[in-house]
């Protein structure tokens, strides 16, 4: 039996989620992504914002210049996990057959579980209206034998699409597609190929591997499998998480240290709570910086007992912070902050002084306001850079 492979695509998920709470943003330009007036990009664009040239990755000062009169909006991921968190519920109603992809996206192997419904068009629809009626969110979904070919199909039909690829009709869906369409052919990828002659995904199929292999190697082999609709890789949960990151790139460079120490407090927070809503601890921590001149350097510490409470990352990352400044006095246009060496939840040892275990009790407390009353509901004086 033919497997039956679902990829579903939430579309233009962050964007899309701040429209579900606030009506009055649909069928408008939405960008999310912060102040255009501050160094950033774009991490998600609603489609009437798109057909002006706006799209993720961009520069919000560009995306403003592109569409003065769209609402721009600063991004927040703990209501976007929530919603994702949502989103993955619904779809283990269907299959246990699981592999997230980010927040926004997942493979579902539904092979079997598509007969109380009548056909996989049946069920694909079914899953689409459970996520419109309790996320008021829309999904693309693609069906096919495999992952490649059910990404593929997803991605062509947004938004709000569906669309399934019948068994043995893989390579012809696939044959006439741009090659860009292929998932692993980026910019570089794509004009060795367009040098090679090969501008669409067929024409990469038809030819020979060891042709492929001498250009590109090893992955030449795997977008060549690809290409031929040969794909094997089973739906399956992702292993688990080596580290956590988080980082700011600043609206102007900067030696404000106390600016600094604020932007790494609130760095710390959002890795503290992540890995608390993981159960995970922390042995080694770094802290990353990029300078004006984008000069980039990492310093990083070992921790005595593994942790996952703010109070004692910012001590830590503080420390590092404190360091790298004194080797060298440069503005600075990006912080960052890694927890790596992650352990399972265990019992906080009091590595530093006996107020570790209340610094404990106070992130969940901050944790469970902010999961009811939002993100800025409540916030720490560390994190606030102009106290007076």
């Amino acid at each position: 039996m033919a497997r039956c492979v679902f990829h579903i695509d939430l579309d233009a998920f962050f964007v899309s989620v701040e429209q579900a709470l606030d009506p009055k943003l649909k069928g408008k330009p939405v960008v999310v992504g912060g102040d255009p007036e501050r160094r950033g990009v774009v991490a998600s664009a609603s489609y009437e914002a798109r057909p002006f040239g706006v799209h993720a990755g961009m520069p919000l000062s560009r995306a403003h210049r592109l569409c003065p009169q769209a609402t721009f909006l600063q991004a927040n991921f703990s209501r976007y996990r929530a919603a994702s968190a949502r989103f993955m519920g619904i779809l283990a109603d269907f299959s246990p057959h699981i592999e997230p992809l980010g927040l926004d996206e997942a493979y579902l192997d539904v092979t079997g579980f598509e007969k109380p419904y009548g056909s996989p068009q049946q069920l694909a629809l079914s899953i689409k209206d459970r996520i419109h009626e309790e996320l008021k969110l829309t999904a693309s979904i693609g069906i096919a034998t495999c992952k490649v070919v059910a990404k593929i199909a997803s991605e062509l039909w947004k938004p709000n699409g569906l669309l399934e690829i019948a068994v043995g009709e893989e390579r012809d869906f696939l044959g006439p597609l741009p090659i860009a369409k292929l998932p692993g052919v980026g910019r570089k990828t794509e004009e060795i190929l367009r040098q090679m002659g090969i501008a669409t995904i067929g024409e990469l199929a038809s030819l020979s591997q060891e042709t492929i292999k001498s250009r590109l190697a090893v992955s030449g082999v795997a977008m060549h499998r690809c290409a031929n609709a040969i794909d094997d890789r089973k739906v399956e949960a992702p292993g688990e998480p080596k580290s956590i990151s988080q980082q700011i790139t600043f609206a102007r460079d900067t030696l404000d240290r106390r600016f600094l120490a604020a932007e790494l407090s609130h760095l710390c927070e959002e890795v503290s709570d992540r890995l608390r809503s993981q159960a995970k601890q922390a042995r080694c921590l770094t802290v990353r910086l990029r300078y004006a001149d984008f000069e980039t350097i990492a310093r990083q510490i070992t921790l005595q007992e593994a942790t996952n409470v703010n109070q004692v990352m910012f001590f830590v990352a503080f420390q590092l912070l404190n360091k790298a400044l004194t080797e060298k006095e440069k503005a600075i246009r990006l912080i960052g902050i890694r927890a790596s060496s992650l352990v399972g939840k265990e019992k906080q040892l009091s590595m530093f002084d006996p107020g570790v275990e209340r610094a404990e009790r106070l992130d969940k407390a901050i944790n469970q306001i902010r999961s009811k009353y939002g993100l800025t509901s409540i916030q720490r004086g560390g994190t606030i850079p102009n106290l007076g």
